[in-house]
């Protein structure tokens, strides 16, 4: 991952509901993400212009 400044709100032990943001990559001219094949639903496309803090780039889907 490549980025100038990592953000994150979370203490040690915190404990946060699904979907709670909590912290942001700033001024990053790339970020890889290691997603699961399974259980996981992308909804953005490759090339897709994102938005910090807005975009949802996807969710978690029931697998049983």
């Amino acid at each position: 991952m490549i980025a100038r400044r990592i953000v994150c709100d979370l203490r040690p032990g915190e404990v946060i509901e699904r979907g709670h943001k909590f912290g942001m990559i700033k001024f990053g001219s790339r970020t890889e993400l290691i997603l699961p094949q399974a259980g996981f639903e992308l909804l953005v496309k490759p090339g897709q212009m994102l938005q910090a803090g807005s975009t949802v780039l996807g969710k978690y889907v029931d697998v049983t």
